[in-house]
Parts: C-alpha cells; sequence; structure tokens
C-alpha cells in the first residue's frame, strides 16, 4: 500500500509532484447537496501558493483549482470530487546539481534508500508542494461543517513569540500580518529576524498554534482511533513538522493532578481547559487547541558536507527557491487538515 491516502469516512487520495505537470486529487465521501463555495476554496489556495511576500520563496505559481469531477450546478453530488492544480513555475534546471547528491535534512537519502529512484527536482513527493492539494480537500471539508471555526496563526518564529493566551488574540489580524501573527508588535519583530536570517543565507524554525471552537461534545473513538490521535497523525504529514502537543501539552508532566483537572460545570462546561478539549479520545465540547512545532528549512545558502549517491563526502551549496521560514505559508496547511480531521469524525458521529 503506498499510503497517498488520508481518512476513514472521508477520503483524500492525492497526487503529483512539485515539478511534475500537475499536482492534484480526489476527496471521497463528501455528502450530496451542498452548495459549494469554489471562490472560497481559491482564497485558501492564494493564502498557501509561494511568491505572495518576501517572507516566502520566490516561485510564481498561480495556484488555480480545476475541480473536475463531484460538482453539478454548484452542488455536491456525493460522488468523488476530483481536482487539480497546475504546475506553471517549475524551473527543474535548478536542481540538476542534485541527481547524485544528496541535501542535509531532507527526504533525498530516505527516498533513494527506500526506491532506488528518486525525483531529485524540488524533492518530488516529499516536497511541500504536496500540501496545495490538503488545502484544497481541506477548504472542501469546511464547508461541510461550517459551524466549526478553525484558527491557526504563527505565535512563535526563532525566540520572539506571541506572550498572550489564545483567548486574548484577535483572529481577525492573522492575514493582515505578513507572518500570520495576529499580535503586530510581535509580527513586526518576527519580521525583522526573518530579513535578518535571509541576510545570512539561513533559516529558522517556528510554531503555529490553533484552536477550533464549535465542535460539540461526542466527536471522536476511543483507544486506536482517538480525536488526538488522528489529528496528529495528520498534522505530522506536514512536511518540516517536528511536535505537536494539545492542551497543556508538555507542560502537564510538571502539574498535579489538583491543578490540571478540569472542574465539570452544570450543562457539560468546565471551569479551566487544560484537557483541550478532547476527554478519552473524545471531544468534550470546550475549545480544542494545539500547537505545532516545525524545523528551520532544511534548504539553506550556506555550505553543507554531505555525500553523493556513491558515499562520497561532498560539499553542497543549495541553489533554488526556498522559504526562509516554513511557517507563515504552513498556517492555511494546518487548518486544512484541522478541517479535513474534524470533517471525518463529523461523518463518523452520523
Amino acid at each position: 500500500m503506498a499510503h497517498n491516502s488520508f481518512g476513514y469516512r472521508l477520503v483524500l487520495t492525492t497526487f503529483g509532484e512539485s515539478h511534475g505537470a500537475i499536482i492534484g486529487g480526489i476527496l471521497d465521501g463528501v455528502p450530496a447537496g451542498i452548495e459549494l463555495d469554489t471562490a472560497a476554496i481559491q482564497r485558501q489556495l492564494d493564502r498557501r501558493r509561494p511568491g505572495s511576500s518576501k517572507h516566502v520563496s520566490p516561485r510564481k505559481e498561480t495556484d488555480l483549482v480545476r475541480i473536475l469531477s463531484g460538482l453539478f450546478e454548484g452542488r455536491t453530488t456525493g460522488m468523488p470530487i476530483g481536482f487539480q492544480i497546475e504546475n506553471k513555475d517549475a524551473k527543474s534546471g535548478d536542481y540538476d546539481y542534485l541527481k547524485e547528491a544528496f541535501r542535509p535534512g531532507h527526504a533525498d537519502y530516505t527516498y533513494y534508500k527506500k526506491y532506488g529512484h528518486r525525483d531529485y527536482r524540488g524533492g518530488g513527493r516529499s516536497s511541500a508542494r504536496e500540501t496545495a492539494n490538503w488545502v484544497v480537500a481541506g477548504a472542501i471539508a469546511r464547508q461541510m461543517i461550517p459551524q466549526v471555526e478553525i484558527h491557526a496563526f504563527t505565535s512563535t518564529i526563532g525566540d520572539i513569540t506571541i506572550n498572550i493566551p489564545y483567548q486574548e488574540t484577535d483572529f481577525s489580524k492573522i492575514d493582515d500580518s505578513p507572518v500570520r501573527c495576529p499580535h503586530p508588535e510581535t509580527s513586526a519583530k518576527m519580521e525583522a529576524l526573518l530579513d535578518d536570517i535571509s541576510r545570512q543565507g539561513d533559516s529558522i524554525g517556528g510554531k503555529i498554534t490553533c484552536v477550533v471552537r464549535g465542535v460539540p461534545p461526542g466527536w471522536g473513538e476511543p483507544v486506536f482511533n482517538k480525536l488526538q490521535a488522528q489529528l496528529a497523525k495528520g498534522i505530522f504529514s506536514i512536511p518540516a513538522v517536528k511536535a505537536f502537543e494539545y492542551g497543556t501539552g508538555f507542560c502537564a508532566a510538571s502539574m498535579k493532578g489538583s491543578e490540571h483537572n478540569d472542574v465539570l460545570l452544570p450543562g457539560g462546561t468546565t471551569r479551566t481547559n487544560m484537557a483541550g478539549g478532547i476527554l478519552g479520545g473524545i471531544s468534550n465540547g470546550m475549545d480544542i487547541y494545539f500547537r505545532v512545532g516545525f524545523k528551520p528549512v532544511s534548504t539553506i545558502k550556506k555550505e553543507q558536507e554531505s555525500i553523493d549517491i556513491h558515499g562520497n563526502k561532498i560539499i553542497l551549496k543549495n541553489r533554488g527557491r526556498h522559504d526562509p521560514c516554513v511557517v507563515p505559508r504552513a498556517v492555511p496547511v494546518v487548518e486544512a487538515v484541522t478541517a479535513l480531521v474534524f470533517a471525518d469524525f463529523y461523518l463518523q458521529s452520523k
């Protein structure tokens, strides 16, 4: 099994490589009769596409999605929704130097060892270009669960962090910031840091916080299909993700039970929300919130030691077009994966 599919009742299968002719997917399980807002799908793609600011890759892709099936007279038919996106600005020649070289931090070596043959142009199937497919599918999934609000934002780049709780965050300001940080003062500091990192020819990591509201109690399954487990699986599928924590996360390890337990109130709400809206793998009706840690972009302009396919030591200096930090463009990707997970559990709950 090639593992190019994700989901149980709502299943996304994708195809394509970074420098192939097209990328695309099939989303199966969308109920019939939904008025699909294709403009909303395109808006989400526009948030993810490269070339949109000085802090992201200058690759100029229009990323116009074409719906191929499963839609008639503006409504979903219940049949699989097929879609595609053309790759228009792939400069494959930029990657000729990687025919026999492995880049540090990339999947070049592991793909070669697994398959014995790899598409070295932009990383092929391992490229974050694949996530454009997920954004399309996630935008469709959001329209299946309009009662659920999903807000992701950049909360950390390097050592610069928003120091206010998410409850005090104005989500309407997320896209006002070039780095998708809704706190203007912190956003300015992050932008200055990225400018400095770019001048150094280096890259840097960061974190995304995501808040999900409007999920009723009861979504999720016990034991091996817990809500947070499927959410973590989807999030860890995103390239460059190194960490996932929900609720109090690692902080819970240093807390007492008397501090961490959420007191139940009449109606089923809780006085606090240390659990992050999930108990026993099932939603409890409170806000679901989590954080995602991203590593620095592996492709940097500094010279690095590496090896080639023959095992010889080499000095590698990367070329091509790359982000100094993946986090700002990953915000809509985190939202899309989250939407796919929750739409899937919505179908499972019916």
